[in-house]
């Protein structure tokens, strides 16, 4: 189980890796497009600027939302008494 965990972490790593040369060339593509269009007069390049801040908050949002349930059942879990444990003598 563990060689298919480390098998598994190390293709996902090496396709990153290899693939993120493409990507790059797309950041300046989309930067380039914006400069254009605001030079121009146009307003693509605010929507543009509003939609990479959307990308940006929601990896944010969904560790405050997996946090938040994790605290939420830590919690929980204190309050509860164990009955399991304690002898009940009538």
């Amino acid at each position: 189980m563990k060689f298919f965990r480390y098998l598994s972490f190390t293709l996902c790593l090496s396709a990153l890796l290899l693939l993120s040369d493409g990507l790059y060339a797309q950041c300046s593509m989309c930067s380039a497009t914006a400069e254009n269009s605001v030079a121009n007069g146009n307003t693509e390049g605010d929507g543009l600027n509003d939609g990479i801040l959307y990308l940006l908050a929601a990896p944010y949002l969904a560790v405050a939302c997996v946090g938040y349930i994790w605290y939420r059942n830590y919690r929980k879990k204190a309050e509860s008494p164990d009955l399991r444990s304690e002898a009940i003598n009538h």
